[in-house]
């Protein structure tokens, strides 16, 4: 009984991490317009994402535009979209190995001989998931404090740490947490 328990806990973790994981490769906000003048009105934020960046004025209008070219990416870049573009395959592969092993893992269900192999390779795809978000967030992340505390970087180019990064965080402890389970 626990072991059903755990492997049903192991399910819900990992599918929350692997929608967080989608969420957080989605999502605009990786670096925001960090406000560090003494300037009281802001009139306009400033989102960044691996896919778009987006103007937000008076928190009434939002303006998006998506990258024109691939070729014309820096390299980090291109490489954050890659490693989140394998975690997202790699936590729906792990989730649906998942959801097979707890399937024909339960008492008088006929399902392949051997599902401790499903279960197995969800735990280690699980945890190759959520440490590839790992590394791309907290990359990200490393860069902008870098960047904040910089002094030759010039006020309007500093950011601040976006909301995609904490869902990153979140979903790579979740993703990372079921995998152990399952392991």
């Amino acid at each position: 009984m626990s072991c059903c328990v755990l492997q049903i806990t192991g399910l819900i973790f990992g599918g929350v991490g692997m929608l967080g994981t989608l969420a957080a490769t989605a999502m605009p906000q990786w670096r925001v317009s960090a406000h560090v003048e003494a300037n009281l009105v802001v009139f306009e934020s400033i989102w960044e994402g691996l896919w778009m960046d987006c103007i937000s004025q008076l928190g009434l209008r939002l303006q998006c535009k998506l990258y024109d070219s691939v070729l014309a990416l820096p390299p980090p870049l291109e490489a954050l979209r890659a490693l989140m573009c394998l975690a997202v395959v790699l936590a729906i592969v792990a989730f649906l190995a998942a959801i097979v092993g707890v399937k024909y893992s339960q008492p008088g269900k006929e399902g392949p001989q051997d599902v401790s192999t499903f279960i197995l390779a969800a735990g280690v795809a699980f945890l190759l998931a959520g440490s590839l978000v790992l590394v791309p967030v907290s990359w990200t992340g490393g860069g902008i404090v870098r960047d904040f505390y910089d002094p030759a970087v010039p006020v309007p180019l500093k950011r601040e740490l976006g909301a995609a990064l904490y869902v990153g965080w979140a979903s790579s402890a979740l993703l990372l947490a079921a995998g152990a389970m399952y392991c």
